[in-house]
């Protein structure tokens, strides 16, 4: 009996199983990745994900069918987290350089996590055989995260302190301004790690460019 003499209420269990479920989901998500991440997209093996995940196969195909939705699934949630992650921007700010900066350098920060670049190849290598893997993970990463940055220019648009522009093409000049070649060295393993001393002057000299082309009218 609860306290008042009253039965717990039904949606407590329901609750408290859903949360089982959701956790139980994470540790598969959690082993996948970690499978994924060693053997790539053709090397791993359900069989494999469910023994690292620490549940059985059974289990295992309860929440996901297929290795290709498990895969889905997973490269997903990394960049719909990352998008989460980078791209809240207070619109009423007035410091534009200021918001810009900000977002310039934590951009770059996840940008050149050897795990995150790990997950674009394999990304890109999946595609070939499954198409949809590409184009889901455009729309909820780089298509979310310029969609978020361009309603942050119209707002700056709108009050004045950005020129009138195509804010959609504006949001992706600037994040390449900031990557700048960056990313696609990374993903051919070309050159030296990148060092964090490079994304400050990586970010100042996007932000110079970036406002000469976009910065409020004289």
């Amino acid at each position: 009996m609860a306290a008042g003499g009253a039965d717990p209420p039904a949606l407590d269990r329901t609750g408290t199983r859903q949360t089982a479920e959701t956790d139980k989901r994470r540790q598969i998500l959690d082993g996948a990745r970690s499978v994924f991440m060693s053997a790539g997209f053709d090397g791993a093996s359900m069989g494999e994900i469910a023994k690292v995940a620490g549940v059985s196969k059974g289990t295992l195909y309860v929440y996901f069918d297929s290795k290709e939705a498990l895969f889905e699934a997973l490269t997903l949630e990394e960049k719909r987290g990352l998008a989460e992650a980078l791209f809240q921007l207070d619109a009423d700010d007035p410091d534009v350089r200021g918001v810009l900066t900000r977002l310039g350098r934590t951009y770059l920060v996840h940008m050149i996590r050897p795990d995150h670049v790990a997950i674009i190849r394999m990304v890109i290598g999946a595609t070939e055989k499954f198409p949809r893997f590409g184009q889901a993970f455009y729309e909820a990463g780089p298509a979310q995260g310029v969609a978020r940055l361009a309603a942050y220019l119209d707002r700056q648009v709108a009050t004045g302190r950005m020129r009138r522009a195509d804010t959609e093409l504006a949001a992706k000049h600037f994040l390449h301004l900031c990557q700048a070649g960056l990313l696609t060295r990374l993903l051919f393993a070309a050159g030296s790690p990148v060092t964090e001393a490079e994304i400050g002057p990586r970010v100042s000299e996007a932000i110079r460019v970036f406002f000469a082309a976009y910065g409020p009218e004289d």
